[in-house]
């Protein structure tokens, strides 16, 4: 969800679900399975204006998680409705999942994820939302929590820093509409974007790493002393 994707499509259903993700979500939930645990997690992206000028967004996505007793390996479902995720997307959050669950210490070969889009015919393009949903899921893996008004963006890099992604200054002042307190941003900036200011109140935490994200995410450290390796 971000500028580079340069397809027209992209910036016509993120148009389109501008009124959508505007709203509060009232999603039906993933199916109550035994041993499902879930949330919704906010993410950012961008879209085009009727003025083709860049804007900000923010949308939600729900969450599934279940610890399987088998070791058969990551096992990620996205859902096709309502809305879906590109196989860019799909791949850019599993490789997120894989490198942050590593990075923790943690086994994610035993973990079961699903993911749904509560947006009627939107596709969700773009690697930014991988860290964010790398992060919640690890989260709900150890059993840490962390607040609605804090979200992430980025892209997690296979030695486990957070990569740079386009339009975070569009991204904040969406996130500063919806009344949330803390973005956690890329340290490094797309050369593209340049600067950008800090709104009041807002508390902008440029991070390095998935391991300095998850403190500022949910407050704990990314390796519980119940982590092995």
């Amino acid at each position: 969800m971000n500028r580079r994707d340069k397809s027209p499509i992209v910036s016509l259903l993120f148009l389109v679900a501008i009124v959508w993700m505007s709203q509060p979500v009232f999603a039906a939930p993933l199916p109550a399975l035994s041993g499902w645990q879930g949330r919704t997690i906010p993410i950012l992206g961008t879209a085009l204006d009727y003025q083709s000028n860049q804007i900000g967004v923010v949308a939600h996505l729900v969450l599934g998680f279940r610890e399987r007793n088998d070791h058969y390996g990551l096992n990620v479902r996205f859902r096709t409705k309502p809305g879906r995720f590109s196989p860019a997307a799909q791949v850019a959050v599993q490789n997120a999942i894989i490198h942050i669950a590593r990075a923790a210490g943690l086994n994610e070969k035993s973990w079961s994820v699903q993911l749904m889009i509560p947006y009627n015919g939107i596709t969700m393009y773009g690697e930014s939302l991988s860290a964010m949903v790398g992060l919640a899921v690890v989260a709900l893996a150890q059993g840490d929590t962390f607040p609605q008004d804090r979200v992430v963006t980025g892209k997690v890099l296979s030695d486990g820093h957070l990569g740079s992604v386009g339009g975070v200054p569009q991204k904040i002042e969406a996130a500063y509409a919806e009344h949330f307190q803390r973005v956690i941003v890329p340290e490094e900036h797309d050369t593209e974007d340049g600067d950008w200011r800090t709104p009041f109140l807002m508390h902008i935490s440029p991070v390095a790493n998935v391991t300095q994200a998850y403190q500022a995410l949910t407050g704990q450290p990314l390796r519980h002393l119940k982590s092995s390796g």
